[in-house]
């Protein structure tokens, strides 16, 4: 077996290889994601490629909502090789409406750079965000996060830092956190289409899987994931939170009913939708 019951790449490729287990869903996600970005950005104020970091791949879309508003960091997917900030603006449609800053967060992408370049990036926007809230609006004692996809697994390592030693930061720094059909367990990606471009060692696999680094104190999680998902999606999502909560940690989950994986977020354009009301309500906003 290359990884528990799956014998052979092609197995393992028929639960994460959505593009091509679903082209035309695929599609429609891509055409949706630049639709509705655009439109956002027609309608909100916002504030594009702002920098957080040397590079040109390090800058976040920041989305006002007022002075001391909430901030939520969101997180982008695509396995750590795909999309931009760009195709994310969408996700503050719901959140701006209710009064809650959205910063979209971009990053470099594999194979230029490794996951754990990544995760160091994604901290250091969330680190940015804390010390910069103030400039847009928000208020740096009141920020969450959320991420889909590899953004889900990218927040779940946010909730692993060491906020305090590594950045200066309180150790509370995110004050609630949303992983929306995150990978959290690393180990059967080497043996998939995806190792190419991840490239991925056990170091790094051991590093970087969020399942095997579940924090002490961390803040409130909500684990989210589709009805119609694959069966290795759902069940990184159950494990991830099983994890959580055997150790007396505070998490709920969320199972979005007839969505699939490109379809889950489609409820950040409406603050009323389960997905968006629920992140709302962790903000504490009803």
């Amino acid at each position: 077996m290359l990884y528990r019951d799956f014998a052979t790449q092609e197995e393992l490729d028929a639960q994460y290889n959505l593009n091509a287990m679903l082209p035309e869903a695929a599609a429609r996600y891509e055409a949706f994601c630049w639709r509705e970005s655009e439109g956002v950005r027609a309608a909100l104020d916002h504030r594009l490629d702002v920098p957080f970091g040397p590079t040109i791949a390090e800058h976040v879309d920041v989305y006002p909502a007022g002075e001391y508003a909430p901030v939520l960091v969101y997180v982008h997917g695509g396995f750590w090789c795909l999309r931009t900030s760009k195709e994310f603006g969408f996700v503050a449609r719901g959140p701006v409406s209710r009064g809650v800053a959205t910063v979209v967060t971009n990053y470099d992408l594999c194979p230029r750079v490794t996951i754990d370049e990544i995760v160091r990036q994604t901290r250091a926007a969330v680190a940015w965000a804390h010390k910069n809230a103030a400039s847009f609006g928000g208020d740096p004692d009141r920020i969450h996060v959320a991420g889909h996809s590899a953004g889900g697994h990218l927040v779940a390592m946010l909730l692993a830092t060491d906020w305090e030693g590594e950045y200066g930061l309180p150790g509370d720094v995110i004050k609630g956190a949303t992983a929306i059909s995150g990978l959290y367990d690393l180990a059967p990606f080497p043996y998939t289409f995806l190792q190419p471009k991840l490239q991925l060692g056990y170091d790094q696999i051991f590093r970087n899987s969020p399942i095997l680094h579940i924090p002490d104190a961390p803040p409130p999680l909500l684990v989210a994931y589709g009805e119609n998902e694959t069966d290795e999606f759902k069940r990184q999502s159950e494990e991830f939170l099983g994890a959580w909560k055997a150790i007396g940690l505070e998490g709920g989950i969320s199972l979005l009913k007839d969505k699939n994986h490109y379809e889950v977020i489609d409820g950040f354009l409406d603050p009323e939708s389960p997905l968006c009301s629920a992140i709302l309500g962790q903000i504490g906003i009803q």
